[in-house]
C-alpha cells in the first residue's frame, strides 16, 4: 500500500504540476507556428487516405493508420474515459477535448519526425519513433537509449498490462471464470500476430478496427438517441465542471477544477497517444510519398479516437446516470450500457473491450519491439525474444493486478516520456516546418508531393542526418 500511494503521489505531481501544462503549451505553440494545420489540411485527409489504402510491397499509409488507431482506440476510449469521469468529474471530458485538438498537431509532428528519421531493416520494413529522432535528429545517442528503455517499460509493458487487465475484467462481470485463462488466450493470439511482423499486424488491425469502431458507434448512438432530451444539459455540465468545482451530489463525489484538468489531460493523452510519441513509431512504418501525408493521417487518428469514440463513451455514462454508483473502469461502462439495453449491454462492452484492448495490445508490443531494435541494432534478435517472453508472462500476471496500481505505473512512465518527447519536439520544430513547407510548395506548383531525401536541407551531401545541436 505504501508503494502504491507513492506511485500515485508521483503521478499526481507530474500531471498536476508539469506534464499537462508542457503538453498543452507545446501543442499550442505548434498549432500557431504551423498555421492551424488541424483546420487547414482537413480537406487533404480524404485524398491522402484514398491514395494510401494499399502498398504492394510494404505497409500502406492506411495500414499504419489502422494499426495506430487500433492502438489508440483501446482501453483509453473506454476504461480511460470512465476513470477520468470518476477521478475528475464531467469537467475532465472538456480537457480531453482540448488535449485532442492540440494533440492533433503534436501527433502530426511525431508522425512526420518518425518518417523523416526512421531506419530501414533487412526485411525492407521501417522503424522509427522518439528514440530514433532523438538519435538521428538531435544526435543524442545516450538519451535515445534511455528513452527507448523507458518506452519498453512504460508502453511495451505497463500500458500493455492495462489491456489484458481490462479485457479480463470486462468478461469477469458477465461470466464466472479465472481471469488468468483470458490472459493466456489473449497473450497467445497477440504472440502469433506480433511474430508475423508489422505487415501482418497492419493487415489484422486494418480489418478489425473499422468493424469494431462502427459497431461501438452504432450502439452508443442508440443510447444517445434514447436520451436525446438530456444531451444539452450533459454538455452544459461538462463545460461548467471544467472551470468551477463541483460539490458532491447524490452518489457522485465532488471534484476540483485541478482534478478535472489533471485527469482530463492524462486520460486524454492515454486515449489518443498525442505527446507520448508512440504514434510516430507506428506511422514510421508506412510507405508513403511524403511524410506530411502520413502526418495528416496521424491527425485524423487522434480526432477519431478522442473527439468521436471517447466522447461517445462519456455521453453514454453521463446520459444513463451511472456515474457515482461505485463502479470504475470497464465496469462503469458496462453499467451504462446495461442500464439502457439490459444485460446484453454488458456482453457488448465485454466484446468491445476484447477487440479494442487486443488491437491496442499488439500495437503496444510492436512499440516495445521497435525500441528493443533501436537499443541493440543488428544484435536485436535474442533481446527481442527475451522481451517477448517476459512480456507474455507479465500480461498473464497483470490480469490479477490492481487497477490503481496499473494506472499509477502508466502515469509515471508516460509522464516522463511525454516530457522528454515534447521537449524534443520543440528542438526539432524546424524539421517539421521544413517537411510541411516542402509539401505545400509542391502542391502550389501543381506537383504531386514527393519527399526527396537526396536534395533536402535536413540531410548532408553524404545522405546523413544533420543534427540540431542543443
Amino acid at each position: 500500500m505504501f508503494l502504491l500511494d507513492n506511485i500515485i503521489g508521483i503521478a499526481d505531481f507530474l500531471w498536476s504540476n508539469i506534464i499537462g501544462y508542457v503538453l498543452l503549451g507545446v501543442g499550442l505553440y505548434y498549432t500557431i507556428r504551423l498555421g492551424f494545420p488541424q483546420i487547414r489540411y482537413a480537406k487533404d485527409i480524404k485524398d491522402v487516405l484514398k491514395k494510401n489504402l494499399k502498398s504492394d510491397d510494404n505497409v500502406s499509409g492506411f495500414g499504419a493508420l489502422a494499426a495506430a488507431v487500433g492502438g489508440q482506440v483501446g482501453t483509453g476510449s473506454l476504461v480511460g474515459v470512465a476513470s477520468a469521469l470518476v477521478a475528475g468529474g464531467p469537467g475532465a471530458i472538456f480537457w480531453m477535448w482540448v488535449t485532442s485538438i492540440l494533440g492533433m498537431v503534436i501527433t502530426f509532428a511525431e508522425t512526420v519526425l518518425g518518417q523523416v528519421y526512421r531506419v530501414k531493416l533487412s526485411d525492407g520494413t521501417y522503424r522509427g519513433g522518439p528514440a530514433y529522432y532523438i538519435r538521428n535528429g538531435l544526435g543524442k545517442r545516450v538519451l535515445s537509449i534511455i528513452t527507448a528503455f523507458l518506452y519498453i517499460i512504460g508502453v511495451g509493458l505497463c500500458i500493455a498490462f492495462m489491456q489484458t487487465n481490462s479485457i479480463a475484467n470486462g468478461f469477469k462481470d458477465v461470466i464466472d471464470f479465472n481471469p488468468i485463462i483470458v490472459g493466456v488466450i489473449v497473450t497467445i493470439l497477440a504472440g502469433i500476430i506480433t511474430i508475423g511482423g508489422v505487415k501482418r499486424l497492419t493487415k489484422v488491425t486494418g480489418f478489425l478496427v473499422p468493424i469494431m469502431a462502427a459497431f461501438y458507434v452504432i450502439i452508443v448512438f442508440i443510447i444517445i438517441i434514447t436520451n436525446i432530451s438530456k444531451l444539452p444539459s450533459v454538455i452544459a455540465l461538462i463545460f461548467k465542471s471544467a472551470f468551477s468545482p463541483q460539490a458532491a451530489v447524490g452518489g457522485i463525489v465532488g471534484h476540483s477544477v485541478m482534478q478535472a484538468f489533471r485527469n482530463g489531460v492524462a486520460r486524454g493523452l492515454f486515449s489518443n497517444d498525442a505527446g507520448n510519441g508512440i504514434a510516430g513509431i507506428m506511422h514510421s512504418s508506412a510507405d508513403v510519398d511524403h511524410p506530411a501525408e502520413q502526418g495528416f493521417l496521424g491527425m485524423f487518428g487522434t480526432f477519431v479516437t478522442t473527439c468521436i469514440i471517447c466522447s461517445l463513451t462519456a455521453f453514454a455514462i453521463l446520459l444513463t446516470g451511472v456515474l457515482g454508483n461505485g463502479s470504475d473502469g470497464i465496469n462503469l461502462v458496462q453499467d451504462a450500457f446495461s442500464a439502457q439495453i439490459g444485460v446484453v449491454g454488458r456482453w457488448v462492452v465485454a466484446f468491445a473491450m476484447a477487440f479494442f484492448g487486443f488491437t491496442t495490445l499488439i500495437a503496444d508490443l510492436f512499440y516495445g519491439e521497435a525500441n528493443v531494435i533501436h537499443i541493440f541494432k543488428e544484435n536485436f534478435k535474442i533481446p527481442l525474444w527475451i522481451y517477448r517472453i517476459f512480456a507474455a508472462v507479465m500480461f498473464i500476471v497483470s490480469t490479477k493486478m490492481s487497477l490503481d496500481r496499473v494506472w499509477g505505473l502508466i502515469d509515471v512512465f508516460v509522464g516522463i516520456l511525454v516530457f522528454i518527447n515534447v521537449i524534443t519536439l520543440m528542438f526539432l520544430f524546424k524539421s517539421v516546418k521544413t517537411v510541411l513547407d516542402d509539401y505545400e510548395k509542391q502542391k502550389q506548383e501543381g506537383k504531386k508531393p514527393v519527399w526527396d531525401k537526396e536534395n533536402n536541407s535536413l540531410y548532408s551531401d553524404e545522405g546523413e542526418y544533420k543534427n540540431f545541436k542543443i
